[in-house]
């Protein structure tokens, strides 16, 4: 049987087609003598244990450690990247570990993580190896984060759903011009993501990095904050993130404050319950209150949690349920 000249990657929507030892825009995929194949398995650049604030996520096992991981690649190339010396890169140009997913579940293990994010770089890319790690980690006991741009076709979604407890969007901004210029992407395929997420009922949060110019439209972050209430619901929260002139971006300033808190404003005013403000050391921003008496609940200074008041998923003052997964 003559081998195919041309294969279709179908893992995210810019569907490579590529020919016999060409890549894929994501760096990592190869078509290679007639078969798509992953030039990343088992061989992370990055391996750390950071709190699951961080990346961030709120709303699963406050104060917990997860095991992260990420290989070279990426499927978008935002102008802001603050990973961008593994996710901009061959895997070929970065340092890599050897380490096949038993040992990723292992070592997650040993370290007292309650989690495993596959994170910093996207792991749409080496979906394969968190596919099977994944699968490992959950009969584990262990939970599983995707911390991603959401850049993903529907069907290899459902079936990584399977074995997700979080998938945190990187919500890059509310219209598809942001996309194109400065990520290389589209919005819409994102949008579809999140939707798709609330079906599958994995738990979602999203992260809005707010960038002086390009981003910070209140018309468009109202818009934004409309869009997530009526499709996705009220309990799904929102990071915004202070941006920080980094890569491409060097000649935009920092994110006012004041900006920060408009975006927060704005989102509880239309209707959402779990609004944050991230990159910055602390305040009020970071801390969780309950939606019915609007108690304090979880105090955060950066990334340590002070004192949390929620018991089998329940607020301390009034029983109202907090959403999220909490033991």
């Amino acid at each position: 049987m003559a081998k195919p000249k041309i294969i279709q990657c179908l893992l995210c929507p810019k569907e490579c087609k590529l020919y016999d030892g060409q890549r894929g825009d994501c760096r990592v995929r190869i078509h290679l003598d007639g078969k798509l194949q992953t030039l990343v398995y088992g061989r992370p650049c990055a391996v750390h244990i950071d709190p699951v604030e961080k990346k961030p996520v709120y709303h699963l096992l406050p104060g917990s450690q997860a095991f992260s991981i990420a290989t070279a690649g990426c499927n978008l190339h935002c102008k802001f990247c603050q990973n961008w010396e593994i996710s901009q890169k061959n895997p070929e140009e970065t340092v890599n570990y050897f380490m096949p997913p038993k040992d990723v579940v292992n070592n997650a293990l040993t370290s007292g993580s309650k989690s495993i994010a596959y994170t910093y770089s996207d792991p749409n890319i080496y979906y394969e190896y968190v596919l099977d790690t994944a699968k490992l980690a959950k009969k584990a006991g262990l939970k599983n984060i995707v911390i991603s741009a959401g850049y993903i076709n529907p069907e290899p979604l459902k079936e990584l759903s399977e074995f997700l407890d979080v998938y945190k969007v990187d919500l890059k901004a509310f219209n598809n011009k942001f996309y194109q210029e400065i990520c290389s992407a589209t919005l819409q395929p994102v949008l579809e993501t999140l939707k798709n997420l609330k079906k599958l009922e994995v738990w979602t949060e999203i992260v809005n990095l707010i960038i002086p110019t390009l981003n910070d439209d209140f018309t468009e972050i109202r818009k934004m904050c409309k869009w997530i209430k009526s499709e996705l619901g009220n309990d799904v929260p929102i990071h915004f993130l202070q941006f920080y002139p980094q890569y491409k971006l060097n000649n935009l300033p920092p994110t006012p404050l004041e900006t920060l808190t408009g975006a927060r404003k704005i989102a509880i005013e239309e209707g959402l319950n779990y609004v944050y403000l991230g990159n910055i050391p602390q305040g009020e921003g970071n801390n969780t209150y309950c939606p019915n008496c609007k108690n304090l609940l979880i105090e955060r200074i950066g990334y340590f949690v002070k004192e949390m008041r929620i018991n089998n998923g329940l607020c301390n003052f009034c029983k109202f349920k907090i959403a999220g997964i909490w033991g």
